[in-house]
């Protein structure tokens, strides 16, 4: 398999499940500013969308959006119990994954990584944040994970979204269980090989 990402981009919930799934992968890193591979070659010829990830199989087949990816890799090695086999169970966990699709990663992004954004919008963004964040800090007092009770594809996408902050200068003080979640999933091994591998590591 091959996993073409960008260092913090959404990419990164899939680079995490991958390591925590043991699975055997390359990495190719994508210039989302230039659109071009570490070659110099067009990652549109790959992805014409031009963002990540893409995830392409050893049959040569291409496959985007970040939900769905993590579905197929928590089906790669199910005794790492990263995604249910089916039932309630399941079900909580793409729940999960569809809460942080909808209402973390597409109110972070686009707005708030364009400087030429209107600042009442952006101003509308964090307040949105806040509230998704404080409801998050609820969840997490009598919660570990996002979905079960242990970590899932929908922790790894969680996390990657959450740690947007960090980039954005969004201060997670105020809800310091949300942070105390944040840096649970930042200290497990995978996912420290993971920012390291992206140069992220903290």
């Amino acid at each position: 398999m091959k996993l073409y990402h960008s260092p913090g981009a959404c990419s990164l919930a899939v680079h995490i499940a991958l390591r925590e799934a043991g699975s055997s992968f390359e990495l190719q890193k994508v210039n989302l500013a230039t659109h071009r591979l570490a070659d110099g070659s067009d990652y549109r010829a790959i992805n014409p969308r031009g963002y990540v990830p893409l995830l392409e199989l050893d049959d040569g087949s291409r496959h985007t959006e970040v939900a769905a990816v993590l579905q197929y890799v928590g089906d790669l090695e199910p005794s790492h119990r990263l995604l249910p086999a089916g039932g309630l169970e399941r079900l909580a966990v793409v729940e999960g994954l569809a809460f942080v699709a909808t209402e973390l990663h597409k109110v972070f992004s686009p707005w708030l990584w364009y400087a030429d954004t209107a600042e009442s919008t952006k101003q509308a963004v964090r307040d949105k944040l806040a509230l998704r964040f404080a409801e998050l800090d609820r969840h997490f007092a009598d919660h570990d994970w996002l979905a079960l009770d242990r970590f899932t594809v929908a922790d790894a996408y969680a996390f990657t979204i959450v740690n947007w902050a960090n980039f954005l200068h969004i201060d997670l003080s105020p809800t310091p269980r949300l942070a105390a979640y944040h840096d649970r999933v930042a200290a497990r091994p995978a996912v420290q090989a993971a920012l390291r591998a992206e140069g992220l590591d903290r």
